[in-house]
């Protein structure tokens, strides 16, 4: 025989446990999408990802990437990521912390990366999101540039661009009319 009395008891514990711990709150299909792809992230030692206001959020984060090739090499770059609930179905908002001299990132750290605007799709993930930044760091493209004076200097005089960069990432530096303060890293 079923012990009716007892099935109630216990589901009645179960009420009670969880108004102990107070609300439970439902995740965003964007909040477990973001939970899924961060945990099968798998960067390599040039890249970390931190988390400033402690795992329990997940959507805001922040990922440094310390390129160890190619012109930026030597250089750390910090960029903060704010997803929406509606991710995937929209691109996180990417900017970059660190003034930076790039034909792809301008001085407010608006960053020119087509899957961050016009091509995003939803099968992307942040994992791609992140190999796409680093991978501006070991290609510059002077072709759709946000700092078109960055850009037409790699584009003419490589050798200008490359040491425009190692005074910036140095610090301290005037390049042209911009200041390039030292890294606080």
């Amino acid at each position: 025989m079923i012990r009716l009395f007892k099935v109630k008891e216990k589901q009645q514990e179960v009420v009670d446990n969880a108004k102990e711990k107070g609300p439970v709150k439902k995740q965003s299909a964007g909040e477990l999408r973001v939970q899924r792809d961060i945990a099968e992230l798998n960067l390599p030692n040039s890249i970390s990802i931190a988390f400033p206001s402690g795992q329990d959020d997940l959507m805001n984060f922040e990922v440094t990437i310390e390129p160890d090739e190619g012109y930026y090499k030597g250089g750390r770059f910090l960029f903060t990521f704010e997803v929406t609930p509606v991710y995937p179905h929209e691109a996180p908002k990417v900017k970059c912390e660190t003034k930076v001299y790039h034909p792809n990132i301008d001085l407010e750290g608006n960053i020119c990366l087509n899957i961050l605007r016009e091509d995003w799709k939803p099968v992307l993930n942040i994992s791609t999101v992140i190999y796409g930044l680093y991978y501006l760091f070991t290609q510059p493209n002077y072709e759709d540039p946000l700092n078109h004076e960055a850009a037409d200097v790699l584009r003419d005089n490589p050798e200008t661009f490359e040491s425009n960069v190692k005074r910036a990432i140095a610090g301290d530096q005037w390049i042209g009319s911009t200041y390039f303060p030292k890294p606080d890293f």
